[in-house]
C-alpha cells in the first residue's frame, strides 16, 4: 500500500481509460450513498456548497437541486471536463481545477454553508488530510457543515476509509469541530462535523 497522496496524473489516467471508473451514474451502492449523504445535509436552506473531489458530477448534480450554489473542485482536468458536461445545463454550479490539499482553494470557499469531501480523502496521506484541515478550517464560518463519506472495504490507497476519516475528525478536535452525527452502510461511513464554538 502506497503511503504517498496519489498524484492527478493517477486519476486523469483512470478517467481517460474508463469515463465512470467507480461507476458513479448507475450503481446501486453509488445511489444509495449519495441518498444518504443528501438527507445528512442540513434542512435549512443552504446558500453555498463546495464540494471537493467531484470526480464526474453526479454528486454534483445532486447538490445542486439542493443549494443557491455549488463550488466543485477536483485535481483532476479530465474528470473536471466530464463534470463541467453533466453540468452544463445547471447555472448554479461552477467548477475549479485545484489538487489538495495545497490547492485548497481557500478565497473561493469563503463564507460556504456546507463542505462535502466524498470518497477523497483516502486517496491522501495522513500528514496531508492533516493540511487539509488545518486550510479548511481557516476559511469556514462556525455555522458551516463538514459531511464526509469514506469507503471502508479493502483498498491500495494511502490510508483505509475509516483511518482518513478518524484522522480527519482528529484533527478537528482542535479547532473544536466535532461529528454530531455518524452512520455505516455495509462499506462505506458517514460523518458530519459542526463548530462547538457559539
Amino acid at each position: 500500500m502506497s503511503k504517498k497522496t496519489w498524484s492527478p496524473d493517477i486519476f486523469d489516467s483512470l478517467f481517460q481509460k474508463n469515463p465512470d471508473p467507480w461507476d458513479f451514474e448507475k450503481s446501486p451502492y453509488e445511489q444509495e450513498k449519495l441518498a444518504r449523504l443528501l438527507s445528512c445535509l442540513p434542512q435549512e436552506p443552504i446558500n453555498f456548497a463546495v464540494e471537493l473531489g467531484c470526480a464526474v458530477g453526479v454528486g454534483t448534480k445532486a447538490l445542486a437541486a439542493r443549494c443557491t450554489h455549488v463550488l466543485a473542485v477536483d485535481g483532476s482536468s479530465t474528470a473536471l471536463a466530464l463534470a463541467r458536461d453533466r453540468c452544463s445545463h445547471l447555472k448554479n454550479v461552477s467548477f475549479l481545477e485545484a489538487f489538495l490539499p495545497e490547492g485548497y482553494p481557500k478565497s473561493a470557499v469563503l463564507g460556504c454553508d456546507v463542505i462535502v469531501i466524498s470518497e477523497v480523502l483516502y486517496f491522501m496521506a495522513q500528514n496531508d488530510i492533516k493540511k487539509l484541515v488545518d486550510y479548511i478550517m481557516e476559511t469556514l464560518p462556525p455555522s458551516a457543515t463538514v459531511v464526509l463519506v469514506n469507503w471502508t472495504g479493502e483498498t491500495d490507497t494511502p490510508c483505509t476509509g475509516d483511518d482518513a476519516a478518524d484522522c480527519f475528525i482528529q484533527a478537528c478536535h482542535p479547532y473544536q469541530w466535532l461529528p454530531v452525527h455518524a452512520e455505516r452502510g455495509e462499506t462505506y461511513r458517514l460523518d458530519c462535523l459542526r463548530s462547538v464554538v457559539t
